[in-house]
């Protein structure tokens, strides 16, 4: 486990008083199926932020990468009939990799995070037509590729779709070096 991972579980029990395994046993006493549902059931009853709901869901489950037989799984798990996007996650990861300073890769169920002191990019071959990289950069202002989400759950500020390798260009390699280097 990451050092980053267990500061946000030693958090969730001095600010709400339970710990993970706690949080993990109430979750599945309930019928949830979906992660959505746990992690809107956490906010909307106990008023917990998205990110301790999202680590408590994943935890219940087992959909995270500490929980996972290894990393490799769930990515293999997410591309499975989008393999053609493989090629792009590789490329921004390689990409990534030139820069300075170090930088997590942590693969979930459905995306791959990607953190620094805090999370600045999520990758995710969201449909067998769209790849979508989600950045992290509050105030920016949409510009170019870079769309804002609105959805006042997500994880990430602005998100790029990709629909083909050629899409992967300098303006999206720059959008998420800022997002990078904002969360050093």
């Amino acid at each position: 486990m990451d050092k980053a991972m267990q500061t946000m579980i030693d958090n969730l029990h001095k600010n709400t008083g339970k710990s993970l395994e706690e949080w993990v046993a109430l979750v599945n006493s309930k019928d949830f199926i979906k992660h959505g549902e746990t992690v809107s059931y956490l906010k909307n009853e106990f008023s917990l932020g998205h990110g301790f709901a999202n680590l408590i869901a994943h935890k219940a489950k087992a959909t995270d990468a500490d929980s996972a037989p290894n990393a490799d799984d769930l990515i293999a798990k997410q591309y499975a009939g989008k393999e053609y996007f493989k090629s792009i996650y590789d490329s921004i990861l390689g990409e990534i990799s030139k820069w300075d300073g170090p930088f997590e890769v942590s693969p979930k169920n459905a995306y791959v995070s990607l953190r620094r002191k805090k999370q600045f990019a999520i990758l995710q071959p969201a449909t067998k037509t769209r790849f979508e990289i989600g950045i992290n950069l509050k105030g920016q202002e949409p510009f170019g590729v870079l769309e804002a989400i609105s959805s006042a759950n997500a994880m990430c500020s602005h998100k790029i779709n990709i629909f083909k390798e050629e899409d992967l260009n300098q303006e999206v390699y720059e959008w998420i070096r800022k997002a990078f280097e904002a969360a050093k």
